[in-house]
């Protein structure tokens, strides 16, 4: 079993690998996303909270995820094409991932382990679950679709002061 959020790679929207590794001593805040989503327009916030604490030290990581009402069947070159359009995202996106399920991507596994949902359930209930890692690769905590990136605001900030 992984012992640190610090083991994993996992492939960009381009193929390319990456170790979050890479990623020591930011606070993440690792968002499963989908283009055709009621929560879609949360890709304004999440690159409203990157702009505003990226060179502070935080890193919004975006999974696409088509497992929730198939709210996500575009290619990755569609995918990024509707991001980079659509909301002008600037944070890194990486490659269509399931997060539930048996073929669920083992990051996802790590992520559920470590901050469960609603009573204590670990999967996850559809497009746009947030969570917070803080410098050390602990997750910190676990927001539902439901949340909007500005209500996050706060934990985030109060993370990158501990830096």
């Amino acid at each position: 079993m992984t012992e640190s959020l610090y083991d994993f790679e996992v492939e960009k929207i381009d193929g390319k690998v990456q170790s979050l590794n890479d990623y020591k001593g930011k606070v993440l805040l690792i968002v499963n996303t989908a283009s055709k989503c009621g929560f879609t327009p949360q890709y304004e916030g999440l690159e409203e909270l990157y702009k505003a604490f990226h060179d502070k030290g935080l890193e919004i990581l975006a999974f696409p995820c088509n497992q929730f009402g198939n709210q996500e069947p575009g290619s990755a070159e569609e995918i990024q094409e509707f991001c980079n359009l659509t909301y002008r995202t600037t944070f890194p996106l990486f490659k269509k991932v399931d997060v539930n399920g048996d073929d669920a991507a083992p990051l996802y596994q790590f992520l559920k382990d470590r901050a469960r949902g609603v009573l204590g359930s670990k999967s996850i209930k559809w497009n746009f679950t947030k969570f917070l890692v803080n410098q050390q690769g602990e997750v910190i905590k676990r927001y539902s679709s439901t949340t909007k990136p500005e209500d996050m605001r706060k934990d985030i900030e109060s993370l990158l002061q501990k830096a």
